[in-house]
């Protein structure tokens, strides 16, 4: 079982004709159609060392905004030009060189996050089966963190909304949960060892429910067992390397955090991570 990356996830499905993706909200592995412009990653450099400080903020946020512009015709990365990918490179650089050399601010990490792109193969393989299976849909994906009240580590959560159109709620049906702790091991990376794969928050439709106990008839004492049972069904499975008892782990690196933007990169290419700050999860 393979889990390189702060999102990793050991489900793969099979990759066949990519399709529309089929996710409203938000919608490959990052190849750079072309070099980055050393020019163009000079010129984010001098920028930054030459700027006013009362301006510096302005600036940023310019930066943030051209790198959410660049990704929001991807559907999240999973559909990407070569040209896009270089562009979308570039403008990463330039706001990743804002953070540069600081330390991470667990307090300023701590909270949850939602994916806006990402080329890391084990999320785009998620998202081109739900591009292509009618039987499948993926939500929204998050990463939580609990670090706030730490000084050199936490708990991450990757949080993955899917459901089943006719059997669960749209985009929310069901919650795939993949729990791994994390250590601060050098100013901007962490390393992460996975503990715990969960399916909860079962949410089953309405069609669903009128099969199992039909409103126009009496519900029966199994019925409403059933009901019960699908609700509040969860299942843990313990995350650990194939015929050793050691959880799987992986190095990460923040490379950009502030108040409303986190940036990472899986160390070894596992891809990169884009996120703004989202609304606290009851998970």
């Amino acid at each position: 079982m393979e889990m390189d990356l702060a999102f990793a996830s050991p489900l793969y499905l099979p990759i066949g004709k990519r399709a529309v993706d089929k996710i409203k909200p938000y919608s490959s592995i990052l190849t750079v159609g072309r070099k980055v412009s050393p020019y163009k990653l000079f010129s984010c450099s001098a920028t930054i060392a030459n700027q006013p400080t009362q301006s510096l903020e302005f600036e940023v946020e310019n930066k943030k905004h051209d790198l959410l512009r660049a990704i929001q015709d991807t559907q999240r990365g999973l559909v990407t030009t070569a040209d896009q990918r270089s562009s979308i490179e570039e403008a990463l650089v330039c706001v990743e060189g804002y953070n540069k050399g600081s330390p991470i601010d667990l307090v300023k990490l701590d909270g949850t996050w939602r994916l806006q792109y990402t080329s890391a193969p084990d999320v785009l393989v998620l998202l081109e089966a739900a591009a292509r299976l009618p039987f499948f849909q993926v939500g929204q994906i998050f990463q939580k963190f609990e670090c706030q009240d730490q000084s050199s580590g936490g708990v991450i959560q990757n949080v993955v909304q899917w459901s089943i159109p006719a059997l669960l709620e749209e985009q929310e049906g069901a919650t795939l949960l993949v729990s791994a702790k994390f250590d601060v091991v050098s100013v901007r990376n962490i390393y992460l060892q996975f503990e715990e794969i969960t399916v909860q928050n079962i949410k089953i439709s309405e069609e669903l429910q009128a099969v199992i106990a039909p409103a126009l008839l009496p519900r029966s004492f199994l019925s409403l067992q059933i009901l019960q049972f699908l609700r509040t069904f969860k299942a843990q499975i313990p995350v650990t390397n194939t015929g050793r008892q050691r959880a799987v782990g992986g190095l990460y690196y923040l490379s950009y955090l502030d108040s409303n933007m986190l940036l990472g990169r899986a160390v070894g290419g596992g891809g990169v991570f884009v996120f703004t700050r989202s609304q606290p999860l009851d998970l």
